[in-house]
């Protein structure tokens, strides 16, 4: 009797410098603590636990906040509630760890999952040393998906017979019906532009070697109901949150991708509802029919394309077999002759990677492809990914720091770059692509295509500028940080306040000049090509129609054998389906 805690927590990540990160406003919303809050709510309003026992539910995400740790234990101390460490990736579980000792000490129910923990559960044969340490502590590990096993576990939680491990990894749940993803505004407005998110769908039926997502949410497409996707939206749009990041790892596999397209547009054109959106895809999603005329119409207006490379060598060796480099010059146009702003994923550090071969690529991708935004990434041994399982298996060196699982750290050795050489190369790819006359260039085809250069200009300073100025990739970024010196790393030096506050304000103050220098001398850019006449009759090889790819002679087929061989089996396949077309007209034609 009386009330049950539900205390949500996504945790952040260290910097290089032990401080939390954290900011004014985030860019990126956690589906996974959506999906959570929602389903805990819905446990709410059934009464889970007893027509006399009323369950509150708070959610907190600590890329926005400090999470009030001495309120949490108040409220849930003994069985009087439970903490939900949520979406915890691997570079945030060092964190996770960090505040689930804290509140074990005293005597607080802490249940942990996320990426981290489904992926090594699902692809080890043993639980490692750091999840180990976990069910030591007393911390109860969740691994799978919550949508049908969160009320029973409440319910062991409330009764004090929580099991050390649930792994349900085997019970993937259908979408249908399910507890659509909410937040409340109140957290939402600490998102860049009230920014929300919603998985339409969960899967991937690729097999891309570096890829958690296949086996945590596996390859099958499940998907939720338009009429679940209605729902949320109505319910977003009430508390006046109009932008969505649909996290699908790649929407254009989602089987009902099609159904929700329409019915988005629908809620647009009957009732007024006017949302825009993000979507992550892959590069073959231009070849469903109206795929890219649907989702423009439905509102979307940024693209993430999984590319990570222009060498076939290194499509193979990640298993992105459906990756075709014959084709991105076109994909690319289409989306753009859309209006719709394209990102581009690349990974670096593959077995054949150098220097000198990474910036030959990144120039080919600056002349050939009129994509806008590159966003870099390494090549990362992710917990739950393959290749994360057979460097384990095999016991090579893995970084033992699982803080620089984050994508931009070496973390495993290189057949031909040195730790320094490599992570070196990976700082100086983001000044490669981004120069101020490739700049210039990405304004000026936007302006071709009869898109705003400010578009260009507001990317660029989010994504370059996460690098250039903040020192952490975009997808870890936000407006403005802040730094805690009582929540610091173990190990590293807490300065007093009156060390840590004056130099943290020097710092920003000398940055954020930098910053918005930076970002004045981009505005004049933008300004000067918008002004000039001849911008929108601009011109150059990436925009100029493709006619017939595979005849042309482009300097991304003629990379090495891999990248001729791949351009002669196109030639192959489209002469084997013209020929049957050919072959089918012929047998439709009235005998004589």
């Amino acid at each position: 009797m009386g009330t049950f805690h539900i205390e949500i927590i996504k945790p952040s990540h260290y910097d290089d410098d032990g401080y939390v990160l954290q900011w004014w406003k985030a860019w990126i919303p956690s589906n996974s603590m959506a999906c959570l809050y929602a389903i805990a709510q819905d446990c709410a309003a059934k009464k889970v636990l007893g027509a006399d026992t009323d369950i509150s539910v708070n959610a907190y995400d600590e890329m926005t906040m400090r999470v009030p740790l001495a309120e949490i234990i108040q409220k849930t101390q003994g069985n009087n509630g439970i903490v939900c460490l949520v979406g915890v990736q691997s570079n945030q579980y060092p964190r996770a760890l960090e505040i689930a000792k804290q509140l074990r000490k005293e005597n607080v129910t802490v249940l942990l999952g996320g990426f981290h923990v489904s992926g090594c559960l699902s692809m080890l044969k043993d639980v490692p040393p750091d999840l180990q340490e976990a069910l030591d502590l007393g911390i109860t590990l969740f691994a799978g998906e919550a949508e049908e096993h969160f009320a029973n576990l409440l319910i062991d939680a409330a009764n004090g017979d929580l099991q050390p491990i649930y792994n349900v990894m085997h019970d993937l749940p259908g979408l249908q019906n399910q507890v659509p993803p909410l937040l409340p505004e109140s957290i939402v407005r600490k998102y860049d532009g009230n920014l929300s998110s919603f998985d339409a769908g969960r899967g991937c039926p690729f097999q891309c070697s570096f890829c958690t997502i296949i086996n945590v949410q596996g390859r099958k497409s499940r998907w939720r109901d338009a009429d679940d996707i209605e729902n949320l939206i109505r319910a977003n749009h009430a508390q006046g949150i109009t932008a969505f990041f649909i996290t699908d790892d790649n929407f254009a596999r989602n089987k009902n991708w099609e159904a929700i397209f329409d019915r988005i547009i629908q809620l647009k054109e009957q009732d007024d509802i006017c949302i825009h959106f993000l979507i992550q895809i892959d590069t073959l999603a231009h070849r469903l029919p109206n795929f890219i005329e649907k989702a423009a119409k439905a509102g979307c207006t940024h693209v993430f394309i999984g590319l990570e490379s222009i060498n076939p060598e290194n499509l193979k060796h990640m298993k992105k077999g459906q990756n075709r480099i014959t084709e991105y010059r076109k994909m690319f146009q289409l989306w753009k002759e859309a209006g719709i702003m394209t990102y581009a994923g690349f990974i670096m550090g593959l077995p054949s990677d150098t220097p000198e071969s990474i910036k030959r690529d990144i120039e080919i991708i600056q002349r050939e492809l009129p994509v806008d935004m590159l966003e870099f990434t390494m090549l990362t041994p992710l917990p739950g990914s393959e290749d994360h399982k057979v460097l384990y298996e095999k016991g090579t060196w893995l970084d033992p720091d699982l803080n620089r699982y984050d994508l931009e750290h070496t973390t495993c050795e290189h057949p031909l770059m040195s730790p320094e050489v490599w992570q070196q190369t990976y700082w100086d790819i983001w000044e490669w692509y981004y120069t101020k006359e490739h700049i210039e260039t990405l304004m000026k085809r936007n302006v071709a295509y009869g898109i705003k250069p400010v578009r260009v200009w507001r990317l660029c300073l989010q994504i370059y500028g996460a690098m250039k100025f903040e020192g952490v990739h975009p997808q870890q970024c936000g407006y403005f940080r802040l730094k805690d010196p009582l929540q610091r790393r173990p190990g590293f030096r807490r300065w007093p306040a009156f060390i840590h506050y004056p130099r943290f304000a020097l710092e920003s103050l000398f940055k954020y000049a930098r910053f918005g220098l930076y970002g004045l001398k981009l505005h004049r850019m933008r300004k000067r090509i918008q002004k000039d006449p001849a911008s929108k009759t601009y011109t150059d090889f990436a925009i100029q129609p493709v006619e017939d790819a595979e005849e042309e002679n482009l300097e991304i087929f003629n990379l090495n054998d891999a990248s001729r061989e791949a351009v002669a089996k196109a030639k192959r396949q489209k002469e084997i389906v013209e020929k049957t077309r050919q072959d089918s007209d012929h047998s439709m034609e009235p005998a004589q």
